[in-house]
Order: C-alpha cells, then sequence, then structure tokens
C-alpha cells in the first residue's frame, strides 16, 4: 500500500518502511507524525484519489532527526560593472520513517521493523573513523576499557628530534675543486 501525502508545499509518495526528508517539522527525535493530508492511497490496481483529500487516511512517521541540508550557493554579477555578490544557504529538514498507513476503512499497513534513530551525522563520523564529543558517550558504554588499556595509552613516547645535516667549511670545499 502506498499514498501520496502533502507536506510543507510538496508532495511525496510514501509506503510503509520508507525514509523521507522533508522540510522542517517540530518536535524532537522520536516523537510520532501524523500527516492527514492524505491526496491519495493506492494497492496494487486500486486507487483512492481524495477530492482533494481522502477522508480519514492518516499516514503515522516517527521523526529520526532535523539537520541542516545541504548548501546553495547565490551568486548575482552584472557584467562589465564590477558587480559581483555570493551568498550561501543551508535549509533545515526532517527526516521521518514511515511507519503505517491507513484509511477509515479496515485497511492498515503497518511496517514492522525497528525505526533507527542513529543519524546522518553519526554514520559519517564511524565511516570515517571518528570519534566525536557528542557520540562518546555511547561508545563507552557499549565497549568498556580496561584500566592496563588506558595506562598503555597514557605513555607515549616523544618523537626523536632529526640532526640537520653538517655544514660545509672551506676546507671541504677547496678539496672538492
Amino acid at each position: 500500500m502506498y499514498a501520496v501525502i502533502k507536506t510543507g508545499g510538496k508532495q511525496y509518495r510514501v509506503k510503509a518502511g520508507d525514509l523521507l526528508v522533508v522540510e522542517k517539522l517540530a518536535g524532537e527525535p522520536g516523537a510520532q507524525v501524523a500527516f492527514e493530508e492524505v491526496l491519495m492511497l493506492g494497492e496494487g490496481e486500486a486507487v483512492t484519489v481524495g477530492a482533494p483529500l481522502v477522508a480519514g487516511a492518516v499516514v503515522n512517521a516517527t521523526l529520526i532527526e532535523t539537520r541542516k541540508g545541504e548548501k546553495v550557493k547565490i551568486f548575482k554579477k552584472i557584467r562589465r560593472q564590477g558587480y559581483r555578490r555570493t551568498r550561501g544557504h543551508r535549509q533545515f529538514e526532517s527526516v521521518l520513517r514511515v511507519t503505517a498507513i491507513g484509511d477509515g476503512d479496515a485497511r492498515t499497513e503497518t511496517w514492522d521493523g525497528v525505526v533507527d534513530m542513529t543519524t546522518k551525522a553519526e554514520l559519517d563520523a564511524r565511516a570515517r573513523n571518528l570519534k566525536l564529543p557528542q557520540f562518546a558517550e555511547k561508545a563507552v558504554s557499549e565497549a568498556p576499557v580496561e584500566e592496563t588499556e588506558v595506562a598503555a595509552a597514557a605513555v607515549v613516547e616523544a618523537p626523536k628530534a632529526k640532526k640537520a645535516p653538517a655544514k660545509k667549511t672551506a676546507t671541504q670545499d677547496a678539496g672538492e675543486a
């Protein structure tokens, strides 16, 4: 079963289990969001089109994170006048996991999976083997560290200084010639 919903002035075709990125919505991560502006429901060949909305239809989703989107550059120029202006903008966006689609009838489709609350920033940090401060608490609680490992990590030898090459003297220069 799929649905076409309207949010943030845009329309999205979703089904249960889809990951959806929309304009910023209010709420904390883990909050349940319900979209009641359902324009169309479909299941195979059977399609229900609203006029303008499908009565009683609702799409439920879980808010995973609110983040900034991709950077957009705005560049203005008037040729031969020396006028150039550069600006940038990053729009806020919300990431959602669609959990259920239902209408006023008995037809309802739910997603049985577990909603993973891992944010994109955390996934990027893991991919680069980085340890960011806000994710350090999770790493410490997941894997306890023994005291011997901490002590071994604390003792770090300083790198040895490199010697400068020997300077040439006047007698060495005369011997070469």
